[in-house]
């Protein structure tokens, strides 16, 4: 039972922040589709803007699965944080070349510190911290 429940931490926390990138996603393209992918190439506001989203997004599914680990949340939350790095990391090779090399560094460096940075939050609400 115990695995079954770090299973459902993880996949909670990483629904909520695949929920919230593709949500928010969607609003910025139908807000502002002058930022999206001209030639292929995403413009300088949708990059900041994206990543601001993906950092809150992280840091959101980070929180969840530290709050719904039924023991020691830094430690589910650090499994959150090297499934997203590995993800990142391999959508950045799968992106190659259609976007800038600093931006796909950017994503793959700041959604797993989110995801940390939530778990954090979340151990300081519950004066671990």
């Amino acid at each position: 039972m115990v695995i079954l429940h770090a299973f459902f931490a993880l996949v909670s926390g990483f629904a909520v922040m695949a929920l919230l990138v593709i949500v928010l996603t969607a609003l910025v393209t139908r807000l502002v589709p002058s930022w999206v992918a001209v030639d292929g190439k995403p413009q300088g506001g949708y990059i900041f803007v994206n990543l601001g989203y993906s950092f809150l997004a992280a840091a959101a599914g980070g929180y969840v699965t530290a709050w719904a680990a039924a023991a020691n949340p830094l430690i589910h939350v650090l499994a959150l944080g090297i499934v997203v790095l590995a993800l990142s990391a391999l959508s950045a090779m799968q992106s190659r070349g259609k976007q800038p090399i600093s931006y796909q560094l950017a994503l793959v460096a700041i959604s797993p510190l989110g995801v940390l940075a939530g778990g954090l939050l979340r151990l300081r609400v519950l004066g671990i911290l």
